[in-house]
């Protein structure tokens, strides 16, 4: 890490703000004119709208996060946490991976932390829940839904096969409708392969406290989606949530209960608890109150973005916040990055402003909805193409060259090949093979006192 006299910008997260508002100050910077210091406990960004492909194994798991270092060269990258933030002192505490906290003074801030699952004391969530907010859940899901395919197909137990074969979603928003759309497919695929497991065998459930799912894409689309889901077999229960889930019962509040060993958790997300210590005005939901400058209300040298920020959406009209979407987190990150060197230079601030492009969604391979903003027309689509829209989109939005280039070939190489459908659940523990051959002596042999014949040898 290094000290210099320069001014340093501190930018606290590396997810989609973080790292393209610190390209975008990088672009922008005059040589030598500011030390610019990202810090996020991962050392990579993960392009949170491709983890349900990721989990279907349509994308392979490393094409959808960006190495941080290889990305920012020029750039001090920092692997820890922020933990607490001293504005008067311009101070942030660092928590490192390893070692002793340590303080790191800064010019200018960017409160990039993004958000985290929102999730609700409901008895046995924590034990047996499956989060879909990083690559590492994705991973997880996939490895344990293969997992509980081979596990029906080798027992003879009727009830751990039908435990098995349950599949639970509670969350109907992207995430959720996406996210069971995909595994659906990917079930199916693998059905294939297993001669005593077939679609018909298994249970797939959705659940929403709301009266409908993709509320993002608009009402006839989520109806759509809806139906399209239910052709496919998945139970879809809404206006109903989920009372406990202890040792996998899972008790819906319209009285349903089922066994299972899949309960996945997409019910939403909330700014970073971690905001709370940082002393920043925070809006009614923990939200850092930004003007529509991004820059934090009542600051001139601290700028917020993305999840965790509430930034009035001018484009909307009074009153309205953007929504935490990829959409406003790019344009958003671009515009902190002009008036972060603005505020630097001593120049104006520009306000962000962007009209909703509208919404796509992928619920399968060639499966999807979307809809299209030109002006004051929206085009809807369903089906195919809008699995194309979607796909598009989001291709062209994954950050860097390097890896759109290497999901486009994952793309491609799917059109000609079958889908994958090893799992690879030993990644879990992959220290537990070793273990049990180089198991160390137990204390009680370690204690037992040598044969002669060995005291002996040793002689």
């Amino acid at each position: 890490m290094s000290t210099t006299e320069r001014p340093r910008i501190l930018v606290v997260g590396g997810g989609y703000v973080g790292l393209y508002a610190a390209r975008r100050i990088l672009k922008k910077m005059r040589y030598g004119e500011a030390t610019v210091t990202v810090v996020d406990p991962r050392s990579y960004m993960t392009y949170q709208p491709f983890l349900p492909e990721a989990a279907a194994g349509s994308i392979s798991p490393r094409h959808v996060v960006v190495p941080l270092r290889r990305v920012l060269p020029k750039a001090e990258v920092l692997t820890g946490r922020v933990s607490t933030i001293d504005q008067d002192r311009k101070v942030a505490v660092i928590q490192p991976l390893v070692g002793e906290t340590y303080e790191l003074p800064f010019d200018y801030l960017v409160v990039a932390l993004g958000a985290v699952s929102r999730t609700f004391p409901i008895p046995g969530l924590a034990e047996n829940g499956i989060g879909m907010k990083g690559i590492e859940e994705a991973i997880g899901l996939r490895n344990h839904v293969l997992e509980q395919l081979d596990k029906a197909d080798s027992t003879t137990d009727e009830e751990i096969r039908r435990k098995a074969l349950t599949f639970v979603f509670v969350g109907g928003g992207f995430a959720g409708a996406e996210t069971i759309g995909e595994v659906e497919d990917m079930a199916r695929d693998a059905a294939k392969y297993y001669p005593n497991v077939k679609r018909e065998d298994m249970r797939f459930v959705l659940v929403d406290a709301a009266d409908k799912i993709l509320p993002e894409v608009g009402p006839k689309l989520g109806k759509w989606g809806l139906e399209h889901l239910q052709k496919r077999g998945i139970e879809v229960y809404l206006e109903t949530s989920m009372n406990s889930c202890v040792d996998g019962h899972v008790v819906l509040k319209n009285g349903l209960e089922v066994d299972s060993n899949t309960i996945v958790w997409t019910a939403g997300v909330k700014p970073n608890p971690a905001l709370a210590r940082f002393g920043l005005p925070l809006g009614p939901r923990g939200h850092v109150d930004t003007a529509p400058s991004l820059q934090v209300q009542g600051s001139d040298y601290i700028w917020a973005a993305g999840d965790n920020a509430q930034v009035p959406d001018l484009a909307a009209g009074e009153g309205a916040w953007c929504p935490p979407n990829a959409q406003h987190a790019l344009r958003q990150a671009k515009v902190l990055g002009d008036n972060v060197i603005s505020g630097m230079r001593g120049f104006p601030q520009k306000e962000y402003k962007h009209a909703n492009k509208g919404a796509v969604a992928g619920l399968g391979l060639h499966k999807g909805v979307a809809m299209i903003v030109f002006g004051k027309m929206k085009i809807k689509l369903k089906g195919r193409l809008a699995w194309y829209m979607h796909r598009g989109y989001h291709g062209m939005a994954m950050p860097t060259f390097n890896r759109k280039i290497r999901v486009l070939a994952d793309w491609t190489l799917g059109m000609f090949l079958k889908r994958e459908v090893v799992s690879l659940g030993a990644i879990e523990n992959p220290r537990e093979e070793f273990y049990e051959a180089a198991s160390p002596v137990s204390a009680a042999t370690a204690a037992k006192p040598a044969a002669p014949a060995e005291k002996a040898k040793a002689s």
